[in-house]
């Protein structure tokens, strides 16, 4: 029997080939080397392990094939995506898109020195988180503030500095789990404190705290429960309750908020989410929040709260292992700014935006949109129908508001091979699919991406 590998182009007669040299322009050669290894290992495997005879190209149109393989691979795998799933804050895309402010300012800094660690009136070393302390004082009433890489490196670094050793007292119907496996027990041990659970998963009541407290307590943890809710037959003490019995212990008390929030976002019909300054008011020692979901900044984690402890937490040696860099400063810096004018922040920032965009405008848009869809050749139907958006996926699922979508049923193809080309197009496009039809839902498609949008379901095949 005849090997069918016996005839393939070696890697050297490959590289001789138009494809691969018009390639090795543009990519480095050792790389190309490499892919070109892989690919050919990976095709002898795949005609080795076949129960059938498979087609062996003839040497072009090998090239051509690794060629297209490579240049697939080389290709920037991070890419801009339109968000028509309604989620506004997707973890899956980034959570929340960044104000122009944030961008200018991330632009301005990244290409050159600025004085991250400088104090320019001094020129002594100095703490980043000086860059917006007046800021956070402004907008929080809080003494002091660290920033972290997110808010699980937050809330693992607040108890790292505060309670090292020692027992830090939750209530059970507070041990969370949210995306990626993070659950708030291990964070607590990698801390290097003991969890001292109290109270049961519906119930926990100030005495639950009380007794639990001994010579060996280092905090009192509180956690907004922000992916889901326990309804019914329930009870919890206040955060003003665990303050005053904290203060009396002489025993801190962190409030981890989570997603967080700089203003009151029940004027959009979403409830229950903590106003960081009305925590600091209450008199929390910590509270620990995200910068990139209802803040609508970059990805960190913010430690607000009285300085004694800021202090203990920016001395830690992990605050070195978990600081932000300067990008991240500018655009954090440049987002809280904006909450200083709220006269414009609304206007300013995205994720308000979408919020705070009237329902007759997303209506008015869907209308035009599919009226420009009707006469795709692929298309069965481009109905306006209207639905529920989402604030969050894995965090706040059970914040909605009213929205209006674009619902195509495809009638040349599936509607799962519709959403795969619109994912792999250039822009991406990411809508949901409901009732066997592709929702796109325009809460969280801003205006200026619908002609882009158009132009990406004109390309289907």
């Amino acid at each position: 029997m005849v090997n069918p590998l016996r005839n393939l182009p070696s890697v050297s007669q490959l590289l001789e080939s138009a494809p691969i040299k018009r390639l090795i322009e543009g990519v480095n050669q050792n790389v190309v080397v490499d892919r070109v290894r892989d690919f050919l290992d990976d095709f002898r495997g795949k005609v080795s392990q076949s129960v059938q005879d498979l087609e062996i190209p003839n040497p072009s149109e090998l090239a051509e094939q690794i060629a297209q393989w490579i240049q697939a691979k080389h290709d920037i795998q991070l890419r801009p995506v339109i968000n028509a799933t309604g989620i506004i804050l997707h973890t899956g895309l980034g959570r929340a898109p960044l104000s122009a402010a944030a961008l200018a300012a991330v632009e301005h800094t990244a290409g050159d020195y600025c004085n991250v660690e400088i104090n320019l009136e001094t020129g002594e070393r100095s703490q980043r988180a000086e860059l917006i302390r007046e800021a956070i004082r402004s907008l929080t009433g809080a003494e002091d503030v660290a920033v972290a890489n997110n808010n699980a490196a937050a809330t693992m670094l607040a108890l790292a500095a505060v309670a090292k050793g020692r027992e830090v007292i939750v209530s059970r119907g507070e041990l969370v789990e949210i995306g990626g496996s993070y659950r708030l027990p291990d964070v607590i041990e990698c801390s290097g404190c003991r969890l001292r659970e109290v109270g049961t998963t519906n119930k926990t009541r100030l005495s639950d705290y009380e007794q639990a407290i001994n010579d060996n307590t280092g905090a009192i943890l509180r956690v907004h429960p922000s992916n889901y809710q326990i309804v019914g037959f329930t009870d919890a003490p206040s955060l003003a309750d665990l303050v005053r019995l904290g203060h009396q212990r002489q025993i801190p008390v962190i409030d981890d908020v989570g997603s967080g929030a700089l203003v009151d976002f029940s004027k959009y019909g979403l409830l229950h989410e903590p106003v960081i300054r009305d925590r600091i008011a209450t008199g929390a020692d910590l509270v620990l929040f995200s910068g990139d979901k209802l803040i609508g900044g970059p990805q960190c984690g913010l430690i607000v709260g009285k300085q004694r402890w800021i202090k203990q937490v920016l001395a830690n040696p992990l605050m070195r292992a978990m600081r932000v860099g300067k990008l991240t400063l500018a655009a954090l810096s440049a987002t809280l700014d904006l909450y200083l004018k709220p006269d414009s922040v609304e206007q300013g920032l995205p994720v308000l935006s979408m919020l705070a965009t009237p329902l007759e405008n997303l209506h008015l848009r869907a209308k035009k949109l599919a009226d420009q869809l009707s006469t795709l050749s692929w298309l069965e139907t481009a109905e306006v129908l209207q639905d529920e958006a989402m604030l969050g996926g894995g965090s706040m699922p059970n914040q909605a508001l009213p929205t209006w979508c674009v619902v195509l049923q495809p009638k040349t193809l599936s509607v799962d091979q519709l959403a795969r080309q619109l994912r792999l197009g250039n822009p991406s496009v990411l809508g949901r699919i409901q009732k066997n039809r592709l929702w796109l839902d325009l809460r969280t498609v801003h205006p200026r991406f619908d002609i882009a949008l158009v132009d990406r379901l004109e390309s289907i095949k």
